[in-house]
């Protein structure tokens, strides 16, 4: 037996092959259609959806005042200037 005759096979099976491979082929690009086309319809959807909001900044103007010399929250006196009782401690403490 030839290596010529083990390869050829009828022309009438390649020609079905032939036209498998083909539907196949305008399925699958079906299909990728189908899919880009869903896919920008999505991100539209997303889009108007997120354009329905809208951000708005509310500032409030608070005007406070305060009886005596409270600097910290709780009411006691706390200075963090030149007569803080830290700043006369650490003096001390150095050579």
């Amino acid at each position: 037996m030839d290596e010529h005759d083990i390869l050829m096979i009828p022309f009438h099976s390649h020609e079905m092959d032939m036209d498998r491979a083909e539907r196949a082929n305008k399925r699958l690009w079906v299909i990728i259609i189908v899919l880009i086309v869903a896919l920008i319809g999505t991100n539209a959807g997303w889009l108007y959806y997120e354009s329905q909001f809208t951000d708005e900044t509310i500032s409030t103007e608070i005007d406070a005042q305060q009886d005596g010399d409270y600097n910290f929250v709780s009411g006691g006196d706390l200075n963090y200037g030149a007569n803080s009782p830290y700043q006369e401690n650490s003096e001390k403490a150095s050579p």
